[in-house]
């Protein structure tokens, strides 16, 4: 799941500006979506439907809801899925899965019903508040129910930090798939690229072609 990438945004959808050439070979090697629609129109409530797979008429989260944040003694999250919110993972975890999400969550903040270990998930890295998302470059990430600290990331607006999260999160997804890719699992990588900020670090070897 990839956060605020549109339909006509990729080559192999007709783009011709933007270079993505690794996507390009994946749907070369793969298959394309042609007609698929988003079930809402900003974040929560369409990860909501796609975990659920209830359309927004009968899915829990509506809105990008901010005053759960203060519903937890971290400050961080949206509003929490219900604790008996029937997920994808849940059901795929019941037939034998080992389930992880990695990257983005932001339906449910440190400690709280919506939690992904509450919902269905063996293993979670990432950030799970989407406020703390808008940063390329946070102050912390979750592991589970450990909070991981990035010494060197100052966080807020600064534009730069030790820590590149897209990087962390992707070294994640591929230690999961080593670790796990010999038994049925269930991957959900919601990474955060390209929503905003739109930062990369000072060496990513893309930034010579400006």
């Amino acid at each position: 799941l990839a956060d605020d990438l549109g339909y006509n945004e990729l080559g192999c959808y007709g783009q011709e500006k933007i270079q993505t050439p690794n996507l390009d070979a994946l749907a070369e090697r793969g298959m394309r979506f042609t007609d698929h629609y988003s079930g809402h129109a900003v974040c929560a409530p369409s990860r909501c439907v796609l975990m659920t797979g209830l359309h927004t008429g009968h899915s829990y989260v509506r809105e990008n809801s901010p005053w759960a944040s203060g519903q937890n003694p971290h400050g961080e999250g949206q509003e929490p899925l219900p604790a008996d919110t029937v997920t994808l993972a849940r059901l795929l975890q019941g037939r034998g899965y080992t389930t992880s999400c990695i990257g983005k969550w932001g339906l449910g903040g440190p400690e709280t019903t919506g939690a992904p270990e509450n919902q269905g998930f063996d293993h979670f890295f990432g950030y799970l508040c989407q406020r703390e998302a808008h940063n390329y470059f946070p102050t912390h990430l979750w592991r589970n129910e450990t909070r991981v600290d990035l010494e060197g990331n100052e966080g807020g607006k600064q534009l730069l930090g030790k820590h590149y999260a897209p990087d962390l999160i992707n070294n994640e997804v591929l230690e999961f798939i080593d670790k796990n890719h010999q038994q049925p699992f269930f991957l959900y990588y919601a990474t955060i690229i390209p929503h905003v900020s739109l930062q990369v670090p000072e060496n990513d070897p893309g930034l010579a072609e400006y």
